[in-house]
C-alpha cells in the first residue's frame, strides 16, 4: 500500500496495488502495521456499506462530537464517488479547508479521514457501493452534520445533487464550535 498525505494534516490517500491473475484480482485494503508506520495508527470498531442507487446522490457532511469522534477509512467497492473531508479542527492551520477525491473500484484508492473532520460523498455513477471502517462506536447524541452547500466551506461538487436525505438537507450551516 502507498500512503500519500494530503494538504490537510492527518488526511491520507491510500493506494492499494491489486494482484491480478487468471482468477481475477486480490487487493490488501488495510494492514495495522502499515497504517501505524504511516502515522495513521487506528483500530476499527465498526464496518459499514452504503448502497446508492442513483448518480448524484449526496450523503453528508457528517461527524461525531468528542469523545465519540471517528477515524474513517472509506473505499468505493462498485461504481465511483467523489469523497470529501472538511477540517473542523479549530486549532488546525487548514480549519474549514476541504479535500475531495474520486474513489472507485477501478482505482483502488481509499481515503483515511481522522477524527475532527466532517465527511460526505456524492455518487458519480448509479449503483455505487461505499465501504467504511470506523474507529469508534456510533453515539446518536454525538451525531452532527454540516450543510453540503455551506458557503463558509465552499465545496465544489462535481454534479448538482439529485438525491439528498431530509436529515442532510436540514443540517445547519457551520458554526465555529464543534459543540454546536
Amino acid at each position: 500500500m502507498k500512503f500519500s498525505e494530503t494538504q490537510l494534516a492527518g488526511l491520507w490517500i491510500i493506494e492499494s496495488e491489486p494482484f491480478n491473475d487468471e482468477r481475477g484480482s486480490f487487493v490488501k485494503t488495510y494492514c495495522a502495521r502499515e497504517f501505524a508506520a504511516s502515522g495513521a495508527d487506528v483500530h476499527f470498531s465498526n464496518t459499514y456499506f452504503a448502497s446508492n442507487y442513483v448518480r448524484a446522490t449526496l450523503r453528508g457532511l457528517h461527524y461525531q462530537l468528542a469523545p465519540y469522534g471517528e477515524d474513517k477509512l472509506v473505499r468505493c467497492l462498485a461504481g465511483q464517488i467523489f469523497d470529501v473531508a472538511v477540517d473542523l479542527r479549530l486549532e488546525s492551520k487548514t480549519y474549514l479547508d476541504w479535500f475531495g477525491i474520486e474513489l472507485s473500484a477501478e482505482n483502488h484508492r481509499s481515503l483515511f479521514i481522522p477524527r475532527g473532520f466532517a465527511h460526505g460523498f456524492m455518487t458519480l455513477t448509479d449503483n455505487a457501493v461505499v465501504h467504511y471502517q470506523v474507529s469508534n462506536y456510533f453515539e446518536p447524541k454525538a451525531e452532527r452534520g454540516v450543510r453540503w452547500d455551506d458557503p463558509a466551506i465552499g465545496i465544489k461538487w462535481p454534479l448538482e445533487p439529485k438525491v439528498i436525505s431530509e436529515r442532510d438537507k436540514s443540517h445547519a450551516y457551520w458554526l465555529p464550535r464543534l459543540g454546536q
